[in-house]
């Protein structure tokens, strides 16, 4: 632990962020409470499992922060988690459309636009694909492959860790950690295509029920969990980040990159909480939805 060797700012700094995950993991606490007793049965448990994503990650931070070797437990946890919570936002965006049933009903002649980020949005040959079961069965199976297969990969990972043969910094093709990580990344892109090519096509229709500020935060939190880590631990491992006795530059990289993740994870917990608080009666009818461009009626 590095409680032992801090200094004065550096106890109140770890307070601090102690004290921000606390709040956040309250905030979620009064959330689900409410989420509990307000929101339809069938849409309860999904909405609870993407509003834990913020304060999950914020408390493996937390907890990578005062016990650095636990780091590696942490950040696989908070991985997992993740994976889950990507798949849970698909299904919301279809069980906010009424279920498939009424998405299928909706857009019974429409297409799919899968010339979108960050597979293929700069595909634009690629054809538009019609909206139906066997459609929609692909982009659910593209993020529960990712739910499915990052829990394995990570149990692989900590087997061969405990072996010592895995080094998470090691780009060595020689080594398993840079096939993994490009496995993991591969499976990752394509679970979040499937997620942009669903929000593509129902941003419109759920502009009412606050969609878009959702999606937002979820990429906020896939943009700071996944991408600017991985950009602190590069820098870390090719000694931009200096090392400072007695963390060296790697373990330097993984603290800097915990403690921002603990004050951006708590302001998007409690941001989230403004968008996800809805009343029973606004989630409910699809009535309140609104009408895609070009299908719009004349009000009587």
């Amino acid at each position: 632990s590095l409680s032992a060797g801090l200094d004065l700012p550096g106890r109140f700094l770890f307070a601090t962020l102690t004290l921000m995950t606390l709040i956040a993991i309250l905030v979620f606490i009064e959330e689900a409470v409410y989420i509990y007793r307000k929101i339809p049965s069938s849409k309860r448990s999904i909405i609870i499992w993407i509003n834990a994503a913020a304060p999950v990650i914020s408390t493996t931070s937390c907890i990578g922060m005062w016990v650095p070797r636990s780091t590696m437990f942490t950040d696989f946890t908070a991985g997992i988690f993740f994976a889950i919570v990507i798949h849970k936002f698909l299904m919301m965006m279809i069980k906010e459309c009424g279920g498939q049933k009424v998405l299928l009903r909706r857009f019974e002649n429409g297409h799919f636009t899968i010339t979108t980020g960050p597979c293929c949005c700069c595909c634009l040959c690629l054809p538009r694909v019609p909206i139906t079961r066997q459609t929609l069965f692909w982009l659910k199976l593209g993020t529960f492959q990712f739910a499915v297969f990052r829990p394995v990969l990570v149990f692989l990972s900590i087997v061969l860790w405990t072996n010592g043969n895995y080094v998470l910094y090691n780009v060595s093709p020689k080594g398993p950690a840079l096939w993994i990580s490009c496995f993991i990344g591969a499976l990752t892109l394509c679970a979040l295509w499937a997620v942009g090519i669903m929000f593509r096509k129902v941003r419109i229709l759920l502009k009412c029920k606050n969609i878009i500020p959702k999606f937002a935060l979820y990429q906020f939190i896939v943009i700071l969990n996944h991408l600017q880590t991985t950009i602190i631990n590069i820098f870390a491992t090719q000694k931009i980040i200096p090392c400072a006795p007695p963390l060296s530059s790697t373990a330097r990289g993984s603290y800097i990159a915990q403690q921002l993740l603990i004050m951006e994870m708590f302001l998007i917990t409690v941001i989230s909480r403004v968008f996800y608080r809805r009343k029973y009666h606004d989630l409910e009818p699809p009535e309140c939805m609104a009408e895609e461009p070009g299908d719009k009626k004349q009000s009587p």
